[in-house]
């Protein structure tokens, strides 16, 4: 297919809007990206969008209008809040969704029953629009999945001999996309965050909801109901890898790596190479430049990036959404202590996995001694427990674990006050031992809290049976006393639901789980 270059002329935006009118794709300037244009109320029109972009068919599309009196036609209503919102800010950079009207074909609308809709600023982007006579269906020009185009240089290299036309009209103004919001749920919710804030929303319609898919990942079973809500979206051709960190820790995480780029902030003291994204406190510097550093970093061959984490509150919630999709969530946090954070239920086996990562150089804190070690005598522990307990779980000034076990264990309730009485000690301990790489070793790790002292959380599972025998012949126990103690702790599910990383210890080799981990977290 021959891809027409056109200028911005009346002339060229004229055989343009004939292009989409008759059933043709013209990728065309906005305020945020350019858009890859087709007839909104033509399902075959549209289609050839999905084909262009090798976009998946259930990912929505935005129609774009030229008009705020073109709304009506393609809604079933236009409610109250989204009269407001068209009244205060269209056109701009803000995409409302309501209730589709019939002539609005499910190929648009990705299968839903909403469709969303925009009335852009960029006077090119309407003029086109108006010139085609029909509502346009536009996502970003570029191949899908890759960083949105700002610039038409960047819409050729992914579309030429694959649409009609493209207008050459500048690099756009904003640089991220639409902020999405949708109106036919019970609350207003933003979908997509953009150049509209939700602060700007609020002061027009009241309370405004941020979707959890915002700033984290869709459940698995989850419709994305806005473009750019998938797991992994405007990522180069690097991997991207997300850094939190205040600015010397990046320098100093950065300055150590090889054969890496960053991708960081004006200002940043960075020896490796480098592409910056405006500067730290610009918001909307971070926004219009990031797409354009994303492919520049294609371009100078980078195979692995580590980009400075922005924000997450304004426009900079915006740049936060797109870097967290490049990078496919994957964060290193380096405001976290770097405590590897090791738990699961008594007999369950952490206790070889702990050999294996001590071997490897790994401090290990072992809580069940730290237990110990508060509870020595002379600890103002011991008097605590007794008032609890009873005297007799002392004896010439020392503890009885044993009997303490036996009384603690026998329901949930006292098993709660044990632990209110021991966990702050047990914290404050381990974290006065942390130094390097440590693993915390810590059975009860997620009902003292420690899970916050962790960068990353591992958790070993293993059959009842087989712990009940570990636990028999490791501490002497009846099945009973052993069936008890199991009982006392989370379930495996728990712990698989709230871990980062799962060994299983049924007679599977632990020594590659354990290497496939560390290589994940490294």
């Amino acid at each position: 297919m021959e891809t027409k270059i056109f200028s911005t002329s009346e002339q060229d935006i004229e055989k343009a809007g004939e292009i989409i009118r008759s059933g043709g794709l013209v990728a065309f300037p906005t305020e945020t990206v350019y858009g890859l244009g087709a007839n909104a109320l033509d399902s075959d029109a549209v289609k050839k969008i999905y084909a262009a972009k090798g976009r998946p068919s259930d990912n929505p599309l935005i129609v774009h209008v030229a008009k705020k009196e073109d709304i009506a036609p393609l809604v079933k209503e236009i409610t109250p809040k989204a009269q407001a919102l068209i009244d205060a800010f269209f056109p701009a950079p803000l995409t409302v969704i309501l209730k589709k009207s019939d002539i609005i074909p499910d190929a648009t609308s990705g299968g839903l029953d909403t469709v969303a809709i925009r009335m852009p600023k960029n006077e090119i982007a309407r003029k086109v629009i108006a010139a085609s006579g029909v509502p346009v269906a536009a996502p970003s020009a570029n191949t899908s999945g890759l960083p949105s185009p700002t610039k038409a240089k960047y819409v050729i290299d992914d579309m030429l001999g694959k649409i009609d036309g493209i207008i050459d009209g500048g690099d756009c103004e904003v640089g991220v996309e639409s902020t999405v919001i949708t109106l036919a749920t019970d609350a207003p919710t933003i979908l997509r965050p953009g150049a509209v804030t939700k602060e700007m929303l609020e002061a027009v319609i009241g309370e405004v909801k941020i979707s959890h898919a915002v700033l984290d990942e869709l459940g698995k079973n989850e419709v994305a109901a806005s473009p750019g809500m998938k797991y992994k979206h405007y990522a180069p051709k690097a991997k991207v890898i997300l850094v939190n960190a205040e600015k010397a820790d990046y320098e100093s995480f950065v300055n150590s790596k090889t054969d890496a780029f960053a991708l960081c902030f004006d200002g940043d003291n960075v020896k490796i190479p480098r592409v910056t994204y405006g500067s730290e406190d610009n918001d909307e510097a971070q926004a219009r430049e990031l797409f354009d550093a994303l492919r520049r970093l294609d371009e100078l061959g980078a195979k692995r990036v580590y980009a400075r984490m922005p924000h997450k509150d304004g426009v900079a919630m915006a740049v936060y959404n797109r870097l967290i999709r490049a990078a496919a969530f994957q964060i290193i946090d380096l405001k976290k202590p770097f405590t590897i954070g090791l738990t699961g239920g008594t007999g369950a086996g952490k206790g070889y996995v702990c050999d294996y990562l001590k071997s490897l150089g790994f401090n290990i804190i072992d809580s069940d001694l730290v237990a110990r070690e508060v509870v020595q005598k002379g600890s103002p522990l011991l008097q605590r427990l007794a008032d609890e307990f009873g005297d007799d779980i002392i004896a010439n000034g020392e503890l009885d674990r044993k009997l303490l076990a036996g009384r603690a264990f026998s329901d949930k309730g006292r098993t709660e006050k044990l632990n209110s009485i021991m966990h702050p000690a047990i914290i404050d301990r381990c974290k006065e031992l942390a130094n390097g790489l440590t693993v915390l070793d810590a059975p009860q790790l997620f009902e003292a809290g420690a899970e916050n002292l962790c960068y990353k959380i591992i958790a070993v599972t293993a059959p009842t049976e087989i712990r009940i025998s570990r636990i028999k012949s490791r501490d002497g126990l009846s099945d009973e006393q052993a069936r008890q103690r199991i009982a006392a702790q989370f379930d495996d599910e728990y712990y698989i639901k709230h871990s980062d990383f799962v060994i299983i210890n049924d007679g599977r080799e632990i020594k590659a789980q354990i290497d496939q981990i560390l290589a994940k977290i490294f």
